[in-house]
């Protein structure tokens, strides 16, 4: 009953498993791997080196762009006139949405990020006061290129802040009640942000949700089942809500994480290990089947 929701989305074939899958640098063997015969991952094991290959899609070498912002900059030529970045995430910066042109934009659960003391600059107020002081110095000129730099990344995300704070402002453009957990808020945002899309501008965009609890090593029966829980209430009242907002065939949500866990025990329950599995969801999906191989599970030792 924890991942009911999951399940009716893999029956109805919006929803394909992706089997067995983690880093690569080329096609790898259990006997080459333990030859070290061929290229490795950078970092196999380690959380955080998993987290960045796994985003920037190239296991071997060191960070530049993930593969997210790549897409992204391939893409952005079709958002003719957007107002914000296509590129939005809802749990801080990110490796996956950086890229050579499109700059990530940051938005919490609840709406916009904004800037600490701006506030619409009218009245006589301090804080109106204040606030047109703050534009007045952005508007300057100034001969250091830095500053200038500077003066109008502030001046973009304070009008990004506004606009995305208008939306927000307004009633919720579906019926679809999502968990009040973490992700299900994140994804509820979402959710309100491609029902924006036309209105910011946007023919295509990239979201980035987060959360963390997975590092696993004992007691993991009962907090990995409330985990997957979530996803599957979360996960599937977002797919509802894309079907509301009649979106579903061009919205598609996946998985993606930097480790997997061990069948047999480190001493202290499962570790570290290198693939799992996955899954993709959309109304494009061709669901209801597993992509890959199960890896045979086979315990070793005492």
């Amino acid at each position: 009953t924890n991942t009911t929701g999951l399940k009716s989305l893999f029956d109805s074939g919006q929803m394909a498993f992706m089997a067995n899958v983690g880093t690569l640098a080329v096609p790898t063997t259990r006997a080459q791997y333990l030859a070290r015969s061929v290229p490795l991952p950078m970092s196999l094991f380690s959380h955080n080196d998993q987290q960045v290959e796994w985003q920037s899609s190239i296991a071997d070498k060191p960070f530049v762009t993930g593969w997210g912002g790549r897409l992204a900059d391939l893409t952005d030529a079709f958002n003719s006139n957007n107002s914000i970045s296509m590129s939005i995430t809802l749990n801080g910066q990110n490796s996956f949405q950086v890229g050579r042109n499109v700059v990530q934009y940051s938005v919490s659960p609840n709406g916009a990020i904004t800037l600490s003391g701006s506030s619409a600059p009218t009245g006589t107020s301090f804080a109106a006061i204040r606030t047109k002081a703050q534009n007045d110095l952005l508007a300057a000129r100034n001969s250091n290129l830095f500053e200038t730099a500077f003066a109008g990344l502030t001046s973009n995300a304070i009008s990004d802040s506004a606009l995305v704070s208008s939306i927000f402002s307004r009633a919720l453009p579906f019926t679809t009640a999502f968990p009040n957990t973490g992700l299900g808020q994140q994804l509820r945002t979402i959710a309100r942000l491609i029902a924006a899309a036309p209105e910011l501008g946007l023919k295509r965009q990239v979201f980035f949700a987060r959360i963390g609890g997975f590092d696993l090593h004992e007691s993991q029966l009962g907090a990995h089942a409330n985990l997957i829980a979530d996803i599957s209430r979360s996960v599937s009242a977002f797919y509802n809500a894309t079907v509301e907002l009649g979106a579903a065939q061009q919205v598609t949500t996946f998985t993606a994480s930097d480790f997997g866990r061990t069948f047999n025990t480190n001493g202290d329950g499962s570790d570290h290990a290198w693939g799992s599995h996955h899954f993709v969801v959309g109304g494009a999906v061709k669901g209801g089947d597993i992509y890959g191989k199960m890896p045979t599970l086979i315990r070793r030792g005492p």
